[in-house]
């Protein structure tokens, strides 16, 4: 496979991602847009660093995000639960004030 085909896919990975960021309603898929964008850019750290013969920088930024990326879905998760403790739902949009 050649570097157009990782790049292309991570396109098409990032725009179904930044479609569902806009588009959803549900905080639960606007996290998991936020993650296919994360995914997207992985997949360009990693394609680039394969195809850079001197060094894995690539491979080492990678791994770190997703380290990254799944520390932040914890805490996204946990954020999410919480307000849905208090509010009961978890729209976006329903949710108009954080104070009591």
């Amino acid at each position: 496979m050649s570097l157009t085909h990782f790049l292309i896919t991570s396109a098409a990975l990032f725009s179904i991602g930044l479609y569902m960021v806009v588009a959803k309603k549900n905080a639960i898929q606007v996290l998991i847009g936020i993650e296919l964008i994360l995914n997207a850019a992985i997949l360009n750290l990693v394609a680039f660093g394969r195809y850079d013969k001197l060094n894995n920088n690539g491979q080492t930024f990678a791994l770190f995000a997703i380290v990254l990326a799944a520390a932040t879905t914890a805490v996204a998760l946990a954020i999410i639960l919480n307000v849905y403790r208090k509010y009961k739902t978890i729209e976006p949009d329903s949710i108009n004030q954080l104070k009591d």
